[in-house]
């Protein structure tokens, strides 16, 4: 090693044969044999060696990051596990940030600009729990804004890499959610399409593309699989077709909810709740509060009757069951009720029940699952369709471990209590502690947190390690 040896610098040595080639033999000598020179040369050659020492042996270490900024990110401190290397695509702005330029129009039922603030967390919550550590982990985060949180926290990961020959992983951070639900409306398809097919043309003219024909690109989306799979021969409810592009056939795509039955490159990724921490102390505080959290109810509903055959069937019974028994929590979301829209109020319902009741809602999956997660509450399934076949990436391989499953057909979804207190209360404890356990890689950490003081995998975390070995194992 170059430490190692004891040999003059390269400025010593120019300096030395510039004397040389400047004063004639005798009094070169002579000017050696000098202990002022000899000095100095001896000081110099010891400067050098110092300054190699501190570029070589000690290298410079990264500063913590503590300002995040999407638009202009820094590295994040922490260390990737090696596995993974994502390269985030720069799109053009039209494609993501220039969408939130008109954000009291990108959902035609709800302003989204509060939601949007704060890289899609929302707007802070008051008067929670943790409220006295050095950052508020508690936001009002809209349940179809994951895209938002996902690009800002992979913009920030310890993984990313700015090198595209380097990557494993191509990350294309489309908002694809908020551009949908501008336009369910809309009746032309090819204005509804129109986005869509203008991102596709702009990927197949990238080299990065070319190369794997895009089997190592991956997008995220925010919504429903549903929302981007409009058929010509199908009902038409607002959707655009992007899923259903050749091109994109060959991405992944994580959604909060898959098509179980034509979403192969299709993979669920938790819906966003209001946690949102960012340190490991923040995340064992919680799952400590929720191990010591009085359940005094068997089983909560929350949420409103459905209008369909098949939707208000189950709701009505679970209604129906809940209102009739001593041992449940009901929080009826009709006529506007103000506290189902109020985060304290809902995890407040969870928190006090053993088993959270989760009915399909106007498709398979639900938010609340992930509310009642967060809770330490035991979600009930009513269809297989609502987490078993959506999160495999996140959810322990048995079932039975962390959740009940009643068909909805079943009988046993007529006596719902009756089955639930058959469960033994060890059992029931084994249960919640996996349920508790559960909730670092279903949470979506703050983007604004160093990975060093995450100290857990969240969602994103697990995505991109299971996508990286699906990518893989793909090509």
């Amino acid at each position: 090693m170059l430490l190692s040896k004891k040999q003059p610098s390269a400025a010593a040595t120019q300096w030395i044969e510039k004397v040389k080639y400047h004063k004639n033999r005798d009094s070169y000598f002579k000017f050696l044999g000098n202990p002022h020179f000899r000095y100095t040369a001896f000081l110099l050659v010891f400067l050098s060696l110092w300054f190699l020492l501190q570029v070589f042996w000690f290298p410079p270490t990264k500063p913590t990051q503590t300002k995040f900024s999407i638009t202009t990110p820094k590295p994040s401190a922490g260390k990737c596990n090696g596995n993974v290397a994502v390269y985030v695509y720069n799109l053009p702005a039209e494609f993501n940030l220039g969408l939130l330029d008109d954000c009291s129009h990108l959902n035609i039922y709800t302003n989204m600009c509060p939601h949007v603030a704060n890289h899609g967390l929302g707007q802070p919550l008051d008067n929670m729990d943790l409220q006295s550590s050095d950052s508020n982990p508690w936001f009002a985060t809209h349940q179809f804004i994951a895209e938002m949180i996902f690009h800002a926290r992979v913009d920030n990961h310890p993984c990313r890499t700015w090198d595209p020959s380097k990557a494993n992983l191509f990350y294309v951070p489309f908002y694809g959610g908020l551009h949908v639900s501008s336009n369910f409306r809309e009746p032309n398809h090819a204005i509804r399409d129109a986005l869509a097919v203008k991102l596709v043309d702009y990927l197949q003219a990238q080299p990065t593309w070319r190369k794997n024909n895009g089997k190592d690109h991956f997008l995220a989306l925010g919504r429903t699989s549903w929302d981007f799979m409009r058929t010509d021969s199908g009902p038409d409810f607002g959707a655009n077709c992007l899923l259903n592009l050749p091109c994109v056939k060959n991405m992944s795509v994580l959604t909060v909810e898959r098509n179980p039955w034509k979403g192969s490159n299709q993979h669920g990724i938790p819906y966003p709740s209001y946690f949102h921490p960012s340190t490991s102390d923040q995340m064992m505080t919680w799952q400590n509060m929720m191990r010591q959290s009085n359940r005094p109810y068997l089983f909560s509903f929350i949420g409103a009757p459905r209008k369909g055959v098949g939707k208000a069937a189950i709701r009505d019974e679970m209604i129906k069951q809940c209102m009739e028994s001593t041992q449940c929590k009901i929080l009826k979301c009709d006529h506007g009720n103000p506290k189902c829209y109020n985060p304290s109020e809902i995890l407040k319902v969870m928190r006090e029940s053993r088993f959270c009741l989760q009915a399909p809602g106007d498709s398979f999956t639900r938010r609340s699952t992930f509310d009642a997660i967060l809770s330490g509450c035991i979600p009930v399934f009513f269809s297989r369709h609502t987490a078993y076949t959506q999160y495999s990436w996140f959810l322990p391989e048995e079932a039975s471990k962390y959740s009940v499953y009643m068909d909805e057909q079943s009988e046993e979804s007529k006596r719902i209590e009756e089955v639930l207190m058959k469960i033994p209360k060890e059992e029931v404890d084994t249960m919640r502690a996996t349920v508790i356990d559960m909730i670092p890689r279903l949470t979506y950490a703050h983007p604004n947190a160093s990975h060093s003081d995450v100290g857990f995998e969240d969602a994103v975390d697990v995505a991109l390690q299971a996508l990286a070995q699906h990518v893989r194992d793909k090509i």
